[in-house]
């Protein structure tokens, strides 16, 4: 009983480890299929963008308060930090989840045309040149999908359940 019992155990040992290789082959086989169309240039640049363009001081959990001190595999997830204003509550999107659903071409024509309530500088994308925008995608797609969606927006009549801040309303014209 002792021998068939060792042999039940070395045999699904084996299964495991097998199957476990064979999924991380599988994985970084996907990972080198996509790696492999990047221009790295446009990777840099876009690091470069998200960094200097304010990209992770909000859609990276930490990296406003911390200086950005986060490490790069955390950038770009999103954030369970609420901003709070007359629109309600929104919170910052997991673009590593949206942007890896997407080709460069969806994503720059998602990007050009994107209307957000606040705090999202979308009019700042909106103007950003193309190839500046391939760049941000390629950086992204160089990233890899990562983390769980953010919160959904909740509406102005309801309390979030999240930490937030709390934006006044804005002057009113000619104040």
């Amino acid at each position: 009983m002792k021998y068939v019992m060792s042999i039940i155990l070395l045999t699904i040992i084996i299964s495991t480890v097998l199957v476990f290789n064979y999924r991380l082959e599988a994985d970084s086989d996907v990972t080198r299929k996509q790696l492999a169309g990047l221009d790295m240039k446009k990777v840099e640049r876009g690091r470069y963008i998200s960094m200097t363009s304010g990209c992770n001081d909000c859609h990276t959990s930490g990296y406003l308060m911390s200086e950005g001190h986060v490490p790069e595999d955390k950038w770009l997830t999103g954030d369970s930090f609420g901003w709070r204003g007359p629109w309600g509550t929104t919170y910052a999107s997991n673009l590593r989840i949206i942007v890896n659903q997407m080709t460069q071409d969806q994503f720059v024509n998602y990007a050009k045309t994107l209307r957000r309530r606040p705090p999202m500088p979308w009019y700042s994308l909106n103007i950003m040149s193309n190839e500046d925008l391939e760049s941000i995608y390629q950086f992204i797609i160089y990233l890899g999908p990562a983390g769980e969606p953010a919160p959904a927006y909740v509406p102005p009549d309801q309390e979030p359940t999240t930490p937030y801040a709390l934006f006044p309303s804005p002057p009113k014209n000619g104040s």
